[in-house]
């Protein structure tokens, strides 16, 4: 009966009824369940281990508006942020069929955007050339965008809440000349923190910029943070915690060469990025080098290890970070969890997937998965973890393995959307997590072409995914 009224051609009178009560019957459906499929509905669910239970809410998908899909550039996974909440107002960020910026704005969980043109433009060719975006504590909005070894593009509103922009201007003027994957972080106290690639792949450093609400100006803390020493550099993904540390872990790159990622590596800071330590609470001296850089997870070159992916932190500021790459003796990248206990570093695979691929090249690649974010709630043995992520061997929909208990060791998998995304990467709205425990999930169907190819796609349907898992 469920199947029939939730299918499109059923008569009016069943397909009310079945719209009306839907939320009902998925909760009765899903709840406790270790395995489950909504023929027609929703998102489906399956057990990988068993213990795992299947959440019980339903997502909820918002319209808002058509953008540019000739390749992976809305959608890559190092966008901070694509969507970010202030004081209940969402604001979004993409490039149209025009490769314009458009910006966005609604009340948290409302269904009707206000939309901004703006006059700013990238190369939206270029996978990497993304949008990033953060409100400040005094809500002003901060945009970077369009960046692969390119002059520093920047601007923010003219006013708390706007849409309206500021021409580009400098930050400090300094390191500003070949900037690629920026991306904003927002402390406790309403200041921001900019992080940058200053060089190129397998030759540059990490720099950190500091932004101070009460004087509206921005101050470089690191020029080089992170040293490759005129041999390599470092691809990192960030976290600041509720707690306000500030947590990078990085990949090592020997050359442009995406086989050369190697090993994964860790610093801290509980001083808003002025001081840095490993794990153990040893210093370390600036610039961070591979020599001295604490090892998370040691891992090889020519290992499928990926690139930029994300971190997380459970509320006693144990990091998480979520990765993937091929163990020894398989040909199958796995998705790995590589997290701190409080006294060590301990890795759990998540072997699901069954198909090989292999990482080798230049440029952004066209890879049968995303690179995953990871979100995580609780502490201890009631750790809870999510991890979000895309596989052609579940047709690249938007996918979730959830952990009740890492303790337990268990997981399930669902799928939020029922449609393929094709090359889709998941980017999220890290603020509203840390805040309400609310995913909101950036997700738009593209097509990457291996190597900065452009793809032949019209614009397509950018939307907002809203869930909340019941952990």
């Amino acid at each position: 009966m469920l199947i029939f009224a939730a299918n499109s051609d059923a008569p009016d009178q069943f397909r009310g009824l079945y719209m009306k009560y839907k939320n009902n019957i998925l909760q009765t459906l899903f709840s406790g369940a270790t395995m489950c499929m909504l023929l027609l509905g929703a998102f489906s669910c399956q057990s990988t281990r068993s213990g795992a239970k299947a959440q019980a809410e339903a997502p909820r998908t918002i319209q808002v508006a058509d953008g540019w899909a000739n390749n992976s550039v809305n959608v890559v996974v190092f966008r901070k942020n694509s969507l970010v909440t202030h004081q209940g107002i969402q604001y979004a960020a993409w490039y149209d069929a025009d490769r314009h910026v458009v910006l966005a704005r609604r009340k948290s969980g409302a269904e009707n955007w206000e939309i901004r043109k703006t006059g700013f433009t990238g190369n939206a060719a270029d996978a990497h050339n993304s949008i990033s975006i953060m409100v400040d504590g005094d809500g002003y909005l901060h945009l970077s965008w369009d960046h692969h070894n390119h002059k520093l593009n920047y601007a923010r509103s003219v006013s708390p809440g706007s849409l309206e922009l500021t021409s580009k201007m400098p930050m400090t003027g300094q390191n500003e000349g070949a900037v690629s994957y920026p991306e904003f972080y927002r402390l406790q106290n309403g200041n921001l923190m900019f992080f940058y690639r200053d060089g190129g792949s397998g030759r540059g450093n990490m720099v950190i910029n500091s932004y101070d609400t009460g004087t509206k100006k921005w101050t470089q803390l690191h020029p080089n943070l992170i040293s490759g020493e005129g041999k390599r550099n470092a691809y990192w993904q960030a976290y600041i915690d509720r707690q306000g540390t500030i947590h990078v872990s990085w990949v090592w790159r020997e050359s442009p060469d995406v086989a050369s990622n190697h090993d994964l590596s860790y610093a801290r800071s509980t001083d808003g990025g002025r001081t840095w330590t490993k794990s153990t609470g040893e210093r370390y001296a600036v610039p961070i080098v591979e020599a001295s850089g604490e090892r998370a997870w040691t891992i090889p070159q020519n290992s499928e290890l990926i690139n930029q992916t994300s971190m997380g932190a459970d509320e006693k500021g144990n990091p998480f970070i979520a990765t993937y790459w091929r163990e020894a003796g398989s040909d199958v990248p796995q998705y790995h969890l590589v997290y701190h206990t409080g006294s060590q570093w301990q890795a759990l695979p998540l072997d699901f997937r069954t198909t090989p691929f292999s990482l080798s090249g230049v440029g952004t690649k066209r890879i049968p998965i995303a690179r995953p974010q990871v979100l995580v709630k609780n502490a201890g043995d009631k750790t809870s973890v999510l991890m979000l992520f895309r596989d052609e061997e579940r047709g690249n929909k938007a996918s979730a393995v959830v952990i009740d208990k890492l303790a337990d060791a268990t997981w399930t998998i669902m799928d939020l959307t029922q449609e393929s995304l094709g090359s889709w990467e998941p980017t999220y709205d890290t603020e509203l997590w840390k805040e309400k425990g609310v995913l909101n999930l950036f997700v738009q169907q593209v097509e990457q072409v291996d190597g900065e190819g452009r793809a032949n796609l019209p614009p397509q349907p950018i939307q907002v995914v809203e869930w909340k898992p019941a952990f």
